[in-house]
């Protein structure tokens, strides 16, 4: 595994870039209206969730993020000393949950979701979440910069977004780059 550190003062961190889908991707989170998103009761959670995160585990620095009707974008850092985090990647690697994670920071928001969510519903253990999800180490500014672009404009693009339902897959090739569509597999 290649992972890019950064060093801001004395903290190193690692950035990455998640995806995080609903199970089957049913657009459980909110709906599109006019280029924004409206939240359901379980995409408030999310959101709260989400903020919560960054206050539960210090180690996590939360960047730009955005929550669609089937799926979020966020851009997470890391923080730790270049031993710990290299420490904790590689165990992260050998499936065993390390904690200070990307792993583990998705494991625990999505198990906070889930409890949350069932509690509304009044069910057991059901999640909303697809098993696994997308990450992506952002390796320079520049790539960050592009990421947190994409995340802004994620709901204006909602149309053509291959995680929409009910994508007009005849407009994405007329209207926009697919190399624009998504800057991290450039």
């Amino acid at each position: 595994m290649i992972m890019r550190i950064f060093c801001r003062g004395e903290r190193l961190f690692a950035r990455e870039s998640l995806t995080i889908c609903t199970h089957r991707r049913q657009c459980l989170l909110g709906t599109m209206v006019d280029g924004r998103v409206i939240f359901s009761s379980i995409g408030k959670i999310v959101v709260e969730e989400w903020l919560r995160s960054a206050e539960v585990r210090k180690e996590i620095e939360l960047d730009a993020f955005v929550i669609m009707p089937n799926h979020l974008h966020g851009i997470v850092a890391i923080h730790g000393d270049e031993r710990e985090i290299v420490s904790n990647c590689l165990e992260a690697e050998r499936r065993t949950m390390k904690p200070k994670t990307i792993g583990s920071f998705v494991s625990g928001f999505k198990a906070a979701v889930t409890v949350r969510v069932n509690e509304l519903r009044g069910t057991s253990w059901k999640s909303i979440w697809q098993r696994n999800y997308y990450e992506h180490v952002i390796r320079s500014e520049k790539e960050l910069n592009r990421i947190r672009e994409y995340i802004e404009n994620n709901p204006l693009r909602w149309q053509i977004d291959r995680e929409n339902p009910d994508r007009k897959t005849s407009q994405v090739r007329s209207t926009i780059e697919e190399d624009d569509l998504y800057p991290w597999e450039n």
